[in-house]
């Protein structure tokens, strides 16, 4: 069973979080994280805090769990979280539109996605998005080809209209 680290505020830090908590200049989520601090230090538990506060009792167990760690400059500032991922670079690009235009893989007559993806490294999507942005059709054949069926020449001048 986990037990919630207790928290032993002095007067000062006391001032600081009471202060926080109903100041005018603080924000929403500073006096919020303040409020749970000061409960957890008057002994309630985290249940007991998302209760009175109306929280979730893992926000309140998180926030007491930082300001356990960090004291205040813990439950100030919201953790870093990583950034969007890194777009694909100008090099990747033009080698996949390389790849596509100019060769063609083992054992198959045009490039599909993932066949693609295997081959430069980067995600079925990215591949996507690369041939969507170029208007890459791979899948589409452009030229016409006629048919070695048997009937064939007979069946082409019934169509287009040509004497026989």
């Amino acid at each position: 069973m986990r037990v919630a680290p207790t928290i032993v505020l002095s007067d000062s830090e006391r001032v600081k979080l009471a202060r926080a908590s109903k100041g005018r200049g603080s924000t929403q989520r500073l006096k919020e994280r303040a409020q749970i601090i000061l409960l957890a230090a008057d002994g309630l538990e985290n249940k007991e805090i998302a209760v009175r506060l109306g929280q979730d009792p893992g926000k309140v167990g998180r926030w007491r769990k930082r300001y356990a760690e960090f004291g205040l400059a813990g439950i100030e500032k919201d953790k870093t979280r990583p950034g969007r991922i890194k777009s694909l670079s100008p090099s990747m690009r033009s080698k996949v539109i390389k790849l596509t235009l100019e060769t063609k893989p083992a054992g198959s007559t045009r490039w599909s996605r993932s066949a693609m993806a295997r081959k430069a490294g980067i995600s079925e999507s990215s591949v996507g998005r690369i041939w969507a942005c170029n208007g890459l059709t791979p899948r589409r054949v452009k030229n016409f080809k006629l048919s070695n069926g048997i009937n064939f020449g007979e069946k082409h001048g019934n169509i287009i209209g040509l004497p026989k």
